[in-house]
């Protein structure tokens, strides 16, 4: 063990700690506004196992690049929380349009915004582009839905959340005030 350390592995962290939050919440994200409204965006590589035998990425594939970027979004956010717990956010509808193609080893900046907060769902846009020429590749629009894992069933967004994309994203999301649960 080194010095100081507590547990056999010799890492520094607490009895029953998982993981070093230190190292888990750095963002692989960043502010951005080269193309408002979205103010935030995510790095993307396209990877060799992302392309079909065209050469060009696999439309599947830009999926994961969004939904990466949205968690970066919601890291930035604090809100890391609905990812996993009582309550997580799962797709309700998704919608992809393609510009151009990507190919192997294109970096792309994937920008995502939230647009609108129901009573239990968001909805969430995303655009990726090319970095070395600035083309748009492709867009998405998302929506998701609110669970409460144990039932499966919707629950209401908690306000807590309502506030923190709200204060992020000011006058570009619309934001519906919760009703009777």
């Amino acid at each position: 063990m080194r010095p100081g350390s507590s547990n056999p592995s010799g890492c520094r962290r607490p009895p029953g700690a998982a993981y070093d939050r230190s190292v888990t919440n750095l963002e692989t994200g960043r502010l951005s506004h080269r193309h408002p409204p979205y103010r935030y965006a995510a790095l993307a590589r396209v990877w060799f196992s992302d392309t079909d035998a065209q050469g060009v990425v696999y439309y599947g594939r830009y999926l994961p690049y969004f939904d990466n970027s949205r968690l970066e979004y919601l890291r930035h956010l604090g809100l890391v929380g609905y990812w996993h717990g009582e309550r997580e956010f799962v797709m309700r509808a998704l919608e992809v349009e393609y510009d151009a193609p990507a190919r192997f080893d294109d970096l792309l900046e994937v920008f995502v915004r939230t647009t609108r907060i129901g009573r239990t769902s968001v909805t969430c846009e995303g655009a990726a582009y090319r970095v070395d020429d600035d083309r748009l590749m492709c867009t998405t629009r998302m929506t998701l839905v609110l669970v409460d894992v144990a039932t499966r069933r919707p629950t209401p967004i908690p306000e807590e959340y309502r506030i923190a994309i709200a204060a992020f994203e000011g006058d570009g999301v619309e934001i519906a005030r919760p009703g009777p649960t």
